[in-house]
């Protein structure tokens, strides 16, 4: 018997779990709406991630984990010599990346590739701008993807990382199938720890969200950090 999206009735077990693996990894129909619900309920998250990015002539941008890409034309839009590549794990986001965005892949200023953070197919400090949103809490092993982050930085770049602390997300029942949280310190912890400076760490509250009927608390953070100075 197939398994429908989650409704707005409360979802059991088997759906939660299935929604948390759909939000890991987008696949299918069942991908593409699940794209589209990210879109919706990281909209705060995202846009305060793109103005701690602040795009400006030249930069060439790199974006792990880019969904379907509708936020792709908000930078882009900025300067015409910005270049952004996207990289995601999953290849229903990229098939749909390139096709929300299809004028700017085909003006050669946007790309969006299937790949996995830990070995991504890009040259040494290719880009001088990394940022991410939501991926934290996939990462299997957390020292291989900050190790390849800084191996395709620029040694005068700078890596953003946008999250939901762990407070936040305990509220979610996804959480529990697959997710690993952090709570700020524990983020700034793992850079260091990694050779990243910590250059700002900034908090938004933002408007709750109703999920099943109940409402929910909103936070997110954005991690600014960089090569120089780690210890």
């Amino acid at each position: 018997m197939k398994t429908q999206p989650l409704q707005d009735n409360t979802p059991t077990e088997e759906e939660i779990k299935l929604a948390a693996a759909q939000l890991r990894k987008p696949e299918g129909e069942w991908g593409v709406k699940t794209g589209l619900r990210m879109n919706e309920g990281n909209e705060h998250m995202n846009k305060n991630a793109l103005r701690l990015l602040n795009p400006i002539a030249g930069d060439n941008i790199l974006e792990i984990g880019m969904g379907n890409g509708h936020f792709v034309s908000k930078i882009l839009e900025i300067d015409p010599t910005i270049r952004y590549v996207g990289c995601d794990y999953s290849d229903i986001m990229v098939e749909e990346a390139n096709r929300i965005n299809e004028a700017l892949v085909q003006s050669g200023r946007a790309t969006f590739v299937h790949g996995d953070v830990e070995q991504m197919p890009f040259d040494n400090h290719a880009f001088n701008k990394i940022f991410t949103v939501n991926t934290l809490y996939f990462w299997e092993n957390p020292a291989r993807v900050l190790a390849e982050l800084k191996r395709v930085l620029t040694p005068d770049g700078q890596l953003m990382i946008c999250f939901r602390p762990k407070h936040i997300m305990a509220q979610y029942p996804v959480t529990q199938y697959g997710f690993t949280l952090y709570d700020i310190a524990e983020l700034v912890a793992l850079l260091q720890h990694n050779q990243l400076k910590v250059d700002m760490v900034d908090e938004l509250v933002e408007p709750p969200q109703d999920m099943w009927g109940t409402e929910m608390k909103r936070e997110s953070v954005v991690v600014v950090c960089s090569t120089t100075g780690g210890q």
